[in-house]
């Protein structure tokens, strides 16, 4: 014992201190989950580097394994969400020990550091109570809140305290139905290969429409709820129906289904609402595929809370230029001002900063240019009406749709459009371009929710959707360029446009002076002719 303690003091030492002279490495975020009989550890790696990071963990003797799936020693690796790894670890592992009443695992990321040489750029230990299993029955709070006439059975009677909170059920002896499900999701993976999926009303706020539940990939008659009360509903299928998917790894089997909520909306003339919570839960039961034994682990997994409906403080917006059509790059305040030639592609974005509420839908109204940086400055020239390109325009803007990405993970904070570049004309003098800068405009608001139909419009000979309704409209904001564009002609003005106008009286002068010149040379030219054509004599 005494030797145990000695090596976990070590291991918790080594990661301390090596903590102190890390490299610098990216941040790897990491969630772990505490099952019943296993660890269950999810972190984000980048597997598209040239050396892919891999896990790793240290045994009892303090020597590092590189992890991998291996039934023997009870770990499993399997792909996770985009790019992330999960690691599953029973709690009877090579890698784990108990100490302190809990089980503890140390693991690590191993990558490329310099010279390609491999390092240790992520240390973790994990950690999980041993009396998990005795946690797990329902709080208090769940079981007593159910009133009798809403208990769903969740095992038959007579049951024993014990085996009913082992199923993480509720236990009342005075009861008929003893042992019944708590006002929270459970599941059971059965022995049989079955799933047995108990979701409360209760389990959102406000509660979940029961009716509305289903299976998210399957909906036919065989996969509906087999229970339901006021306040309960119960689904209970096989593995091999309903949509359930199935991924083997090594010796572990794994059985995923989920089940999603319906919203009730309610549209009106000036917009849509909705009063029902969003719900989406993701289960997951695992086997082992030798043994013909009890599931190895069972996982519920829900989604993270949602983001706030509101969020005080001021509103910010930006109006930026990008570099090119992908909108890779924006020019920066220190590269304005934007020198460009007349009908070259402008690429525009307007975007809402510092929000994270995808029900926000950014609407353009109107988008100008002027020749100073006063929006209400003459001369303008309209570039969206209404959120529409401008009719007037033979160069007409060209709306450009967002998609989301990685960077923008909220595409309704984003508009963008593209405009040729255009010089404005001077009015005193007709058809004389100014050469000064051209600054852009745009007047915008917000609406909510998003990509509903009072936050779109369809704009005239137009196939794409625009917003625009101004029912939706809070007050409208303006927001303009960080800077100026200057506009250059890709080509030399033609000669006549670079005539200057001259004053007659100097013409009449040179026209004279050309003339005597002109009858100076001419009288030179018929005297040098006639003495080449006589004889010397004659000509003397």
């Amino acid at each position: 014992m005494w030797l145990l303690r000695c090596v976990l003091l070590c291991v918790s030492l080594s990661l301390a201190v090596s903590g102190q002279h890390k490299p610098e490495a990216p941040d790897y975020s990491s969630v772990l989950h505490c099952g019943p009989w296993s660890f269950q550890f999810a972190v984000n790696l980048n597997q598209e580097a040239t050396s892919p990071p891999v896990l790793i963990a240290w045994d009892n003797q303090g020597l590092l394994h590189e992890l991998q799936n291996d039934s023997d020693c009870g770990t499993w690796i399997r792909k996770g969400p985009g790019s992330s790894v999960v690691l599953e670890a029973t709690y009877s592992s090579c890698y784990v020990t108990e100490w302190d009443s809990h089980y503890i695992m140390p693991v690590g990321v191993e990558g490329a550091g310099a010279a390609e040489h491999k390092v240790v750029t992520e240390r973790k230990l994990l950690k999980c109570p041993m009396d998990l299993l005795a946690r797990d029955a329902p709080d208090t709070d769940w079981c007593d809140s159910i009133p009798a006439r809403d208990r769903l059975p969740c095992a038959p009677s007579p049951i024993s305290r014990g085996d009913c909170e082992g199923l993480g059920c509720c236990y009342s002896s005075e009861e008929v139905n003893s042992c019944y499900y708590g006002n929270t999701v459970t599941l059971h993976c059965t022995r049989e290969g079955h799933f047995s999926i108990a979701v409360s009303r209760n389990v959102t706020s406000p509660p979940l429409l029961l009716d509305s539940v289903r299976l998210a990939l399957r909906n036919d008659s065989a996969c509906n709820p087999v229970m339901a009360t006021q306040a309960f509903v119960l689904f209970q299928f096989p593995f091999t129906s309903c949509g359930t998917t199935r991924q083997i790894t090594g010796d572990r089997a794994v059985y995923e289904n989920e089940l999603v909520a319906t919203r009730d909306v309610k549209n009106g003339s000036r917009g849509s609402v909705t009063r029902d919570s969003i719900f989406r839960l993701h289960v997951s039961c695992s086997y082992s595929v030798s043994s013909n034994s009890l599931p190895i682990n069972v996982q519920v997994f829900t989604l993270p809370p949602p983001f706030p409906e509101t969020q005080p403080g001021p509103l910010t917006l930006e109006l930026q230029i990008a570099k090119d059509k992908n909108y890779g790059s924006y020019y920066g305040v220190g590269d304005y001002p934007v020198v460009k030639l007349l009908r070259d592609p402008i690429y525009v974005e307007v975007s809402i900063l510092h929000r994270t509420d995808p029900y926000l839908g950014l609407l353009l109204q109107q988008c100008w240019a002027t020749p100073s940086t006063d929006p209400l400055s003459q001369p303008q020239w309209p570039i969206l009406v209404k959120g529409c390109p401008y009719i007037g325009d033979n160069y007409q803007t060209q709306l450009i749709p967002v998609q989301k990405a990685l960077d923008l993970p909220f595409p309704s904070h984003h508009q963008r459009f593209s405009i040729f570049t255009f010089s404005f004309v001077n009015p005193t003098v007709e058809k004389q371009a100014l050469r000064g800068p051209v600054h852009l405009h745009c007047s915008v608001s917000v609406c909510q929710p998003a990509e509903t139909p009072s936050c779109v419009v369809t704009c005239p000979d137009l196939s794409r959707r625009r917003n625009f309704d101004n029912s939706s409209q809070n007050t409208t904001a303006s927001v303009s360029s960080k800077g100026p564009m200057i506009l250059l002609q890709a080509t030399k003005d033609p000669p006549e446009k670079l005539r200057v106008p001259v004053d007659s009286k100097v013409l009449w002068v040179a026209g004279l002076s050309g003339t005597l010149i002109l009858g100076a040379l001419l009288v030179s030219y018929l005297a040098v002719k006639k003495q080449k054509s006589c004889p010397d004599q004659m000509c003397q």
